[in-house]
């Protein structure tokens, strides 16, 4: 449920009608998640609300995108909702795991207020495991997508101009049967539950993914982004005196919370 930001008096709650939503999905190296908190960053997008679940392990803490020591005190908590009403962008950084047998709960939520508040389609980014990658999957790019049937209609002509490749659907019995295929995401958490309801409900989703393993996974991140950026244009890409684009990821903002991305370093003391 979609809770806005006290913003004192009879402030009406925002209006996303026609609105990206642009959401992760909790999977392999959180590469959708960290993918997001560049997006929110570099936009310097507006937390406009909460969304209240109690589908996810609860958590708070200080303003992960902290600019100034006067908002790095300011909470945060698990679900979040930014918006970006100039690009007709609203995201929803969810920032904690699932508790367990709550994924299709929170899809329903989720689902539900996608509806409610008119969003035009759903983007989402997630991941899954490179090493249960099928021999057609090894090839070429570790990035694919996804598109909904009533997506597909209006956007489908637009991923093929860009060459993006489809997820491919692998043997549902491999060695036993190649003719039975089915959509596979390991280690893609909500990802195929959320993609498949979103099918059956008529609402327009793309996922965009990328394989990868655990790790450092911050270089995915900035694969997944651009790859998503490709399609959006969310930042444009800088063009140097000899007329070629520069590395659109050095155009991304890393928000302050990366410092501690892998904890602090070890105490002199112990030396």
């Amino acid at each position: 449920m979609f809770i806005p930001c006290d913003r004192g008096g009879d402030a009406a709650a925002p209006d996303f009608k026609g609105f990206t939503l642009l959401m992760p999905a909790v999977s392999v190296g959180n590469v959708g998640q960290l993918a997001i908190d560049l997006v929110i960053s570099t936009l310097d997008m507006t937390k406009v609300g909460y969304f209240y679940t109690d589908c996810l392990v609860p958590m708070v803490g200080n303003n992960p995108y902290a600019t100034a020591e006067e908002n790095s005190t300011e909470l945060s908590i698990n679900a979040e909702v930014y918006s970006l009403p100039s690009k007709k962008l609203v995201v929803l950084q969810i920032r904690s795991p699932f508790i367990k047998n709550k994924y299709r709960s929170f899809c329903e939520t989720l689902l539900s207020w996608v509806k409610s508040s008119k969003c035009a389609r759903v983007v989402l980014l997630s991941s899954s495991h490179a090493y249960q990658r099928d021999d057609e999957q090894l090839l070429g790019t570790p990035l694919r997508y996804l598109l909904t049937p009533d997506l597909e209609k209006a956007v489908g002509g637009r991923m093929k101009e860009l060459n993006w490749k489809e997820m491919e659907k692998v043997a549902a019995y491999p060695g036993i049967s190649d003719t039975d295929k089915v959509l596979h995401i390991p280690g893609g958490g909500i990802t195929k539950l959320l993609f498949t309801e979103s099918c059956s409900e008529g609402i327009q989703m793309a996922v965009l993914l990328k394989f990868c393993s655990e790790g450092d996974n911050i270089p995915d991140a900035f694969v997944l982004v651009n790859y998503l950026n490709e399609w959006l244009q969310l930042i444009k890409s800088e063009v140097s005196t000899n007329n070629n684009s520069t590395d659109p990821s050095s155009q991304w903002k890393i928000p302050s919370s990366w410092r501690l991305l892998f904890g602090n370093g070890h105490p002199p003391a112990l030396f």
